[in-house]
């Protein structure tokens, strides 16, 4: 293929091609298998429920590699269905086939909005669709249609419980490392990119040490009633400080609950629960705050797809702060992609 012909196959593929094309590399899939917290909750709420799933037809919804199919199968349930829209479906297919499951297991590539499965229902929806920040390139929206069409009056879904939290941070040095260090690059200004680095919200690890206030709830999901419109969203927050302290940004995070199970099964992503590859999403305030115990930091935060790529979030914070050192009134705005 020549360079140009290249260029115009390159220009021709979208946002969503690209996204369903990274998901067939087994890297990404490695790093989501070797994410224990994540990979044992769901054994754990499949095979520590097999009343649940026995003899019970399953849609696996962005199943991967398979391996939520497959503790289904272990589980003894009748039928499942195993939809991916990314090649990874054909690893998929050859491991179901090599763990003796093929008889058991039906994997179907294509859009789940576009597959038609050869069932009018299923009894039990199973996926992990959850993106950093909770819906960051999330495939919530698809799983909600896919309950829509194909899941039974009564049915399951596991995961079915999902919550986001906001907390205040002190983070003097890495903000520096990260946001500052751009307004002197080699005694040259580079604020232009400092800019940039205000709207994109980083994805990595915070020490629990870090947070100084305590958590807000921003957003409550019940996947057995929600709808795809409640995932743009407008929320107050209000977080109390824990201590004096500075505040140089704030951290979000998500935690689940199978509520269906026996008995209920949860997991966090917070900074003081153990590492999962969802980490946790700090967005830098421009201003730092200077808080003292008892104070309260309150705001609005406003979420969104992005126009351009639905997979994308553009997100707007407001902070009112009224502190006895100082004050704030502002708002930020950022894209998580």
């Amino acid at each position: 293929m020549s360079e140009t012909e290249n260029k115009l196959l390159q220009k021709e593929m979208t946002s969503s091609d690209y996204y369903w094309n990274s998901y067939a590399h087994f890297g990404i899939h490695e790093e989501m298998l070797k994410d224990s917290v994540r990979t044992l909750s769901y054994r754990k709420a499949i095979l520590e429920n097999k009343a649940i799933f026995k003899d019970k037809l399953v849609l696996d919804v962005g199943c991967g590699t398979g391996i939520l199919s497959l503790f289904a199968a272990q589980a003894g349930a009748a039928h499942i269905y195993a939809v991916d829209s990314s090649d990874i479906i054909i690893q998929a297919e050859q491991i179901i086939a090599d763990n003796n499951f093929s008889d058991k297991i039906t994997c179907m590539k294509g859009k789940m909005e576009d597959i038609e499965l050869p069932v009018s229902k299923v009894d039990i929806i199973i996926s992990e669709w959850m993106g950093y920040f909770l819906l960051y390139e999330t495939m919530l929206p698809t799983v909600l249609k896919a309950r829509d069409k194909w899941l039974k009056p009564g049915g399951i879904i596991l995961p079915d419980q999902a919550n986001i939290y906001l907390a205040c941070i002190e983070d003097g040095d890495y903000k520096d490392e990260k946001i500052e260090y751009w307004n002197n690059v080699y005694g040259f200004n580079f604020s232009c990119i400092q800019k940039m680095a205000y709207r994109e919200p980083l994805v990595d690890v915070v020490n629990a040490d870090s947070v100084v206030t305590a958590p807000s709830k921003i957003l409550s999901l019940d996947l057995n009633t929600c709808q795809v419109g409640d995932l743009t969203f407008e929320s107050k927050f209000s977080c109390v400080a824990e201590k004096t302290d500075y505040a140089h940004a704030i951290v979000a995070w998500f935690d689940i609950t199978f509520s269906r199970c026996h008995k209920p099964i949860y997991f966090s992503t917070s900074p003081s629960s153990k590492y999962t590859h969802w980490k946790q999403t700090v967005f830098y305030l421009r201003e730092t705050l200077t808080i003292c115990e008892g104070e309260i930091i309150s705001g609005i935060i406003g979420t969104a797809p992005n126009a351009k790529n639905e997979r994308d979030l553009d997100i707007s914070i407001h902070v009112d702060f009224e502190g006895k050192y100082q004050s704030l009134h502002a708002t930020q705005e950022y894209v998580l992609r």
